[in-house]
């Protein structure tokens, strides 16, 4: 454990319990006190296929992958070939396989790992109601060091409701597993226990949470991979504050229904990923026309078209931020970790509440399904209250009149003198129709002006260290890019990090200040075009060197791969 951390995976058949028992060693691990990390490789299949579970558990707090796994057990060699790529092997490596699966396969082989057979489904078929991946729990958890106790009381509190019985099998699984990994050498030792509030969470279960903390009180949204889970959460949950979910027929059906509660007064979102998003771009459009606050979170997955529904990509860059028709100035909020959904969905809410427009909030497969046990967050408090009007302005009132920071207030249906004309339709400032041209540059230039003179803070990016080379990133990338920042830091070279939180609109002047000095600056992101590097390059004036480095999923980007390419660019600058 060089770094603190040990990273394993678990892969089989889908269906067979992989998930099932990555889902027990980290819950265990944080129960123990450490930090840990859990990604999913699956199929899109509902059973069969391939399936992997991949975890890093750690002393301290860790969002990123790690650079190779040192511990994989595989419970079969189905479709092997299909994510091998996705579990980096190396000689340090030790694979451990079930014999009755056959001989190691050429993508394992050639990496030239260690190699155990565990005879799995052997000491399976010993124990009455013996279950594969309830062995493998015990032997990964023996060879990572992780105490006893807190995976014993996980599996009981798992398996308690089937019966006595199941947890009796489980606990003699554990404990043959156990057995088992003592013939494999010597564990190492436990990493050290944090004495800190953590949480157990999920990406999509941080953006549910920051959405209620927002002040969302209406969902609705049509099921897709992989956002289902956001909805999944939010349903029992918004009930108890006095909101509700529906379940639409489609996604553009859940946008407008998302529009109409928002002009009821209801702060409203709904949840998709790539495909739902390009349906809903029309009413995106409606909402900015009307000046209708609305949020869409869209968990990006592999693309175009139907794509790669289970994978993780950064593909959506180009239509959350131009992807609606004519000039539609809109909000596009990127978190950058599991916890900071919570912040950045809530604060994507309250911009969206405040500046009359719609926030687009782009999280990904990796952030949205990874769970991670991590620090207690520190939570903000945002203002989310929209704008209503006084009453003297209702006495004479225009929906859309020019203000001088371009938000106008909006009524509510049924408010006295609050009456207007809400539609798509361009319009002057009481919200009749218009096409004069004249109607249309003024509220076009509302439109504009609000989002440009709203004050977002220091919010707007994470920017840390110092030094003339920079990494630019932004979303579930920055794990990755803030490791490397740190591992050149430890060897003496400074890489100064900004991630970019708010997306859209542009912060010319902020970007300035975050790069003052900087000379070469790496460009990361996880898509194919490298569409994040052509948004810099054409809508800021940036003197430093932007330099590429660029990848489309579903190959995650790691802290080792971002060392590497900031080390290039350090030589270049010596040079």
């Amino acid at each position: 454990m060089p770094d603190g951390s040990i990273s394993l995976a678990i892969m089989g058949s889908g269906g067979t319990g992989v998930m099932t028992a990555g889902q027990l060693l980290l819950s265990a691990a944080g129960d123990a006190g450490w930090y840990g990390l859990m990604t999913r490789s699956f199929g899109p299949q509902i059973r069969g296929g391939e399936a992997a579970a991949l975890l890093r558990l750690s002393s301290r707090p860790v969002e990123a992958p790690p650079d190779t796994y040192r511990l994989v057990l595989a419970f079969d060699w189905s479709n092997i070939e299909r994510f091998a790529a996705e579990i980096p092997i190396d000689a340090s490596t030790l694979v451990l396989h079930d014999p009755d699966a056959g001989p190691l396969p050429a993508p394992i082989a050639g990496a030239g790992p260690r190699t155990a057979e565990v005879a799995l489904k052997q000491m399976a078929k010993g124990i009455e109601g013996g279950r594969v991946n309830m062995i493998a729990l015990g032997v990964l958890a023996a060879l990572a060091g992780l105490p006893v106790e807190p995976l014993e009381a996980r599996v009981h509190q798992t398996l308690a409701r089937r019966g006595e019985a199941a947890v009796t099998s489980g606990l003699r699984c554990l404990e043959e597993g156990r057995e088992a990994a003592a013939t494999l050498g010597e564990p190492p030792e436990p990493l050290t226990a944090a004495h800190t509030p953590r949480w157990l969470i999920s990406g999509n279960e941080a953006t549910g949470l920051g959405a209620l903390r927002g002040g969302v009180r209406f969902v609705a949204a049509y099921p897709i991979t992989p956002a289902t889970d956001v909805l999944e959460w939010l349903s029992p949950q918004l009930p108890r504050v006095g909101g509700c979910l529906v379940q639409a027929e489609d996604e553009l059906a859940s946008a407008n229904m998302c529009v109409g509660a928002s002009f009821g007064g209801t702060p409203s979102l709904t949840a998709t990923s790539g495909p739902g998003l390009a349906l809903m771009t029309e009413t995106l459009g409606l909402a900015v026309a009307s000046e209708t606050p609305m949020v869409v979170v869209d968990v990006m997955r592999g693309g175009p078209s139907t794509g790669i529904p289970t994978k993780s990509e950064q593909g959506d860059f180009d239509i959350a931020v131009h992807g609606l028709h004519g000039d539609a100035p809109h909000l596009v909020v990127a978190p950058n970790g599991v916890t900071d959904c919570i912040n950045a969905t809530q604060w994507a809410v309250s911009l969206s509440e405040a500046l009359q427009t719609p926030a687009l909030v782009l999280s990904d497969q990796a952030m949205g399904q990874g769970r991670a046990i991590v620090p207690e967050p520190a939570l903000r408090d945002v203002d989310t209250a929209r704008r209503t009007p006084s009453e003297g302005e209702a006495n004479d009132y225009r929906r859309y009149r020019v203000t001088e920071d371009g938000v106008s207030p909006m009524s509510l249906p049924g408010m006295p003198g609050g009456a207007y004309t809400a539609d798509g339709l361009e319009h002057g400032e009481t919200g009749t129709p218009s096409s004069q041209a004249a109607h249309h540059q003024a509220q076009l230039d509302k439109r504009r002006d609000k989002l440009e003179r709203h004050g977002y803070g220091d919010y707007w990016a994470d920017i840390e260290g110092d030094g003339v080379l920079a990494v630019i990133t932004w979303g579930s990338i920055t794990a990755a890019a803030r490791e490397a920042v740190d591992r050149l830091a430890a060897d003496g070279i400074d890489v100064r990090l900004i991630s970019v939180r708010l997306l859209a609109p542009t912060r010319p002047a902020d970007m300035a200040r975050a790069l003052a000095g900087v000379e070469r600056a790496l460009v990361v992101e996880q898509n194919h075009g490298g569409q994040f590097l052509a948004y810099l390059r054409g809508h800021y004036d940036i003197s430093a060197e932007l330099v590429a480095f660029h990848r489309p999923g579903p190959l995650p980007m790691r802290p080792g791969e971002i060392v590497t390419e900031l080390r290039e660019l350090a030589k270049r600058e010596a040079a």
